[in-house]
């Protein structure tokens, strides 16, 4: 990924994804309804952390830098009236959209994954922002009974990022090493790998992915992986191969 050529791409679909959880908050039957890949949630519950986190990470991206403690949140709760939501959530976005637009992709803020894979800069949070946006439509969609498909740019993405951001960490693996491979039916492929040194992910190419021997693989399409990167649908709906046993251990962290 190129961040500079990269970072107008993002903030589209920042900006696109949000647009589309204002669209399921608006065709929910209520915001009250159940939220069934976020447990114990309602959608007015899914829309406040929405609107919560691109509030928070605008405030992040303007006011702090690489090693600061970790900053507090405003505190702020979303309205509760379906109209004046919406335009809370919109405004939301604004405010994140124009704080990353502002210190550009190369600016450096807070963050709290290990910045491995994933650096401590705006571009980087964008594309957190981007995952978090995305995933968080499917939940207001399923809460709204229409859930779609995960577009297919910002699934791919969405699997990348998860695995720089989330996955890779210097936290010795507890267990034996073992690398999972994922496979997108639309294109890429990406190994994981655990080990005493922590996890860590490399992009396969069409041949490493060919003769690739992994503890473990999965195939399905990008948004199917995505979403199950995400816990939002079981294991057993994509194709395993080998320990199928490693994704929950993965997942549970050993």
């Amino acid at each position: 990924m190129t961040e500079h050529l990269y970072f107008p791409s993002l903030l589209r679909m920042i900006d696109e994804r949000s647009a589309a959880f204002r669209e399921a908050v608006a065709a929910a039957p209520t915001l009250d309804a159940d939220v069934p890949s976020c447990p114990g949630w309602t959608l007015y519950d899914l829309a406040n952390h929405l609107s919560e986190g691109d509030r928070f990470w605008a405030h992040i991206v303007r006011n702090t830098a690489p090693g600061d403690e970790r900053p507090s949140k405003d505190g702020l709760a979303a309205p509760r009236e379906r109209e004046a939501l919406i335009a809370w959530l919109a405004d939301s976005t604004e405010q994140l959209l124009a704080a990353l637009r502002e210190a550009g992709p190369d600016g450096s803020c807070w963050a709290w994954w290990e910045p491995l894979a994933s650096p401590h800069t705006v571009a980087a949070v964008a594309r957190r922002r981007v995952a978090e946006s995305l995933i968080h439509t499917y939940d207001a969609q399923l809460a709204s009974g229409d859930p779609q498909e995960l577009p297919t740019t910002e699934a791919i993405d969405a699997i990348e990022e998860f695995l720089a951001t989330v996955c890779t960490v210097t936290v010795p693996w507890p267990g034996e090493p073992a690398t999972m491979d994922y496979h997108a039916a639309e294109g890429g492929s990406w190994r994981q790998t655990v080990d005493a040194a922590g996890s860590r992910f490399t992009r396969l190419t069409a041949a490493d992915a060919a003769e690739s021997k992994p503890t473990a693989a999965i195939h399905g399409t990008a948004s199917e992986m995505a979403l199950l990167m995400y816990m939002r649908i079981p294991a057993g709906s994509l194709r395993m191969e080998g320990d199928t046993d490693l994704l929950q251990r993965l997942q549970n962290g050993g």
